[in-house]
């Protein structure tokens, strides 16, 4: 209902305005929802396989997450397909400066974003090749995360990769992912059913940290005090 009555509030523009209000207090308008929930949604799975496989905790959010991927993976927005082709020919022109920031998978580990200042094309169309700030695509980053991310930076602009590459650049490029239109965010809300693409994005991130702290707390693990017989009784579905 909520995302319903945001498109109606706009006139169903074609594209949700970055940065405006919601209709809930303190949420605003993801600049770049989906880019953000595949790298939290695939970092998140990433993480998972260091669980058991008979993890309880694992299968369960295992499920939710693959299928919640691949409804987001299935909305490609406008100029998709155009828009990959550019950014493998930045990478392969440059190759070795964005080897450190490549996954495993072949995605990488930052995209570009739009400012809350305007700065950015907000559609990220007609890219002219200027550098856009590099940034986890996550909404937030914890202290750990920005010290790993300055160091990859760091390491990536050293003083000998610019000795050894006449090409080398100061800065480097990255072009957005165009933005989805309004009813392809539309259509992932409803098919998700939890709210605003930002609620769900708010859910991926917390369960993206919950994961860190369930491994090292060992969920998979027998518990040390065994429950009390019918402790657990009141849970279950009357008969």
């Amino acid at each position: 209902m909520r995302s319903t009555l945001r498109l109606l509030a706009n006139v169903k523009p074609r594209y949700l305005e970055p940065f405006a209000p919601t209709g809930l207090t303190g949420l605003i308008t993801h600049p770049s929802p989906r880019p953000t929930l595949i790298y939290l949604y695939t970092t998140t799975l990433q993480k998972l396989q260091s669980f058991p496989e008979t993890s309880a905790y694992r299968q369960s959010v295992e499920a939710l997450t693959r299928h919640r991927l691949q409804i987001v993976e299935s909305k490609k927005p406008p100029g998709f397909d155009e828009w990959l082709e550019r950014v493998k020919k930045t990478v392969g022109a440059e190759p070795e400066r964005f080897a450190q920031l490549q996954r495993s998978d072949g995605s990488f580990v930052f995209a570009g974003v739009q400012q809350a200042d305007g700065t950015d094309n907000v559609r990220g169309e007609e890219w002219d090749g200027e550098g856009i700030s590099a940034t986890t695509e996550g909404p937030f980053r914890t202290p750990k995360e920005e010290a790993e991310w300055d160091k990859i930076i760091e390491e990536s602009s050293s003083t000998a990769e610019k000795a050894a590459h006449d090409y080398y650049q100061p800065a480097m490029k990255w072009e957005n992912e165009p933005a989805l239109e309004a009813e392809q965010i539309s259509e992932i809300e409803h098919q998700i059913g939890a709210g605003l693409i930002e609620e769900v994005v708010q859910v991926a991130e917390a369960e993206y940290k919950l994961v860190d702290e369930m491994h090292k707390s060992k969920v998979w693990e027998e518990l040390e005090e065994k429950p009390a017989p019918g402790q657990w009784t009141y849970f279950e579905r009357g008969n």
